[in-house]
């Protein structure tokens, strides 16, 4: 174990330290899950419901504290932060209900019966992003542990401090011991080793997609199975026919939410040309009403970016020479600060194509539907997205047409803990949360019982 500081974001000065582990540890914590799995794995389904659902009441009365712990450590806005805890706390009401729903199925076969069954995989490694840190984990370790599987997680390691928390409430509510480990420390160190420790069956992943194809070839070593959520660069298109001021209205918050540091932030707004003009002018006082600054103003509706290596990362986006149409507002001095910054760059140009992680979005015009489309999939993601049109024919060809695993009409939300979340192309592999998420947790065992099929005979009668 070895002491690291972590940085509270909107200071740029550090508050506390969390030992970080090494291979030794996450072997450790390994071993234990495996044991603390057959365990698990043996309680009746409703003994398994029970336990989530105390688990979801622990974190209903620690909101307040999961809310304050992500402000200070993620930066996030305080009234963002307690949506995020209460998120955490309805995924895993949401999936208590799954242990006693996880049903097989009877195959008519001829010679017998047949019978599948949706066995445990095991211990899962689960690995999470920085950006929503609590909320990103329930969604890997709720439906696994729903399906019977232990889990180590392994946080980011700028933010680690909520899933601790999450970890420490689940053995108070009751959960076995060693059931959800959280292990913080280095991707290259306790990832890696979760990646390719041959007593882990799954990985869940969410991330960039350079890290995610690594994953991926690693753990193809072992066949070992991988959900990962990526990147993303989705498009907002606004057509001529939408409500123009709402969805001008609304832009902001579908790129700014989490200061753009977001997978799904619709970072590229695509409007039709003759009302390009129209929505810049529209969109100019939505995002100069951005309030940026201090996490625990529950005014605040975006805080700093996560840390100094991701703010010059960001603003290596926008150069001096960069095409800036407009910028909101942020704090100067201490923290890691960055304006919500709007450009009308060229279609080529690097801040429309690479995802930037970011409160920046580009807006340029497109001439028509074909267009829109065409330049909505000239990304090698396809994660989210939105399309403003009143015009419902429209809506459902271009929602068809765009490579996207998640799309809003006349809206920006993207996830719900009730449907299935996931990417095409470079965005990932496999869907997590809906109702059939613990299902990607388990293994399918099918098992032929043969039958007699000897007639059956009436037994004689007794005589008296």
């Amino acid at each position: 174990m070895t002491a690291t500081s972590l940085i509270d974001p909107s200071t740029g000065a550090p508050f506390t330290a969390v030992d970080f582990a090494d291979v030794e540890d996450t072997d450790a914590a390994v071993a234990r899950a495996v044991t603390a799995q057959r365990g698990w794995a043996r309680l009746s389904p409703a003994d398994r419901a029970a336990g989530l659902r105390s688990f979801a009441l622990a974190v209903d009365g620690a909101v307040e504290e999961l809310a304050q712990l992500e402000a200070r450590n993620s930066g996030h806005p305080i009234s963002q932060a307690r949506w995020e805890a209460g998120h955490v706390r309805d995924v895993l009401h949401y999936y208590a209900a799954a242990p006693e729903r996880l049903a097989g199925s009877q195959i008519p076969v001829a010679g017998g019966l047949d019978i599948t069954f949706h066995e445990p995989i095991g211990v899962v490694g689960v690995i999470t992003p920085w950006n929503f840190p609590m909320t990103i984990a329930s969604w890997a370790f709720a439906p696994a542990l729903a399906a019977g599987n232990a889990v180590v997680l392994k946080p980011a390691e700028w933010t680690p401090l909520t899933s601790l928390r999450l970890a420490e409430i689940g053995v108070a509510a009751g959960l076995p011991e060693h059931l959800l480990q959280v292990v913080p420390g280095l991707g290259s160190v306790v990832g890696d080793r979760l990646v390719t420790h041959p007593d882990v069956r799954k990985i869940v992943f969410t991330g960039s997609t350079a890290t995610g194809k690594l994953i991926a070839a690693r753990a193809a070593d072992q066949l070992k199975r991988v959900t990962l959520e990526l990147g993303g660069k989705s498009a907002n298109i606004i057509f001529a026919d939408s409500d123009l001021e709402r969805a001008a209205a609304t832009a902001p918050s579908g790129v700014f939410e989490n200061a753009g540091q977001d997978c799904c932030a619709r970072s590229r707004i695509l409007v039709e040309r003759r009302v390009f003009d129209r929505f810049l002018e529209l969109l100019e006082p939505a995002v100069t009403a951005v309030i940026v600054g201090d996490p625990f103003d529950p005014a605040t509706e975006m805080g700093p970016l996560v840390s100094r290596e991701h703010l010059a990362k960001v603003s290596g986006y926008v150069p001096d020479d960069s095409a800036v149409a407009f910028r909101g507002s942020a704090p100067s001095g201490d923290g890691f600060w960055f304006a919500p910054t709007v450009l009308t760059p060229a279609r080529t140009d690097r801040a429309f194509r690479e995802e930037i992680f970011g409160p920046v979005v580009s807006v340029v015009p497109f001439d028509d539907e074909a267009d829109a489309i065409a330049l909505a999939n000239a990304t090698d993601y396809g994660l989210s997205g939105s399309i403003w049109t009143r015009d419902l024919s429209r809506a459902v060809r271009v929602s068809r047409a765009v490579e996207s695993g998640n799309l809003s009409v006349n809206s920006h939300s993207s996830v719900r803990f009730s449907t299935p979340f996931g990417g095409f192309k470079q965005s990932g592999l496999g869907r997590e949360l809906g109702p059939d998420a613990p299902l990607s947790f388990t293994e399918t065992k099918n098992v032929f019982f043969a039958i007699d099929d000897a007639p059956i005979t009436d037994a004689p009668e007794e005589t008296p």
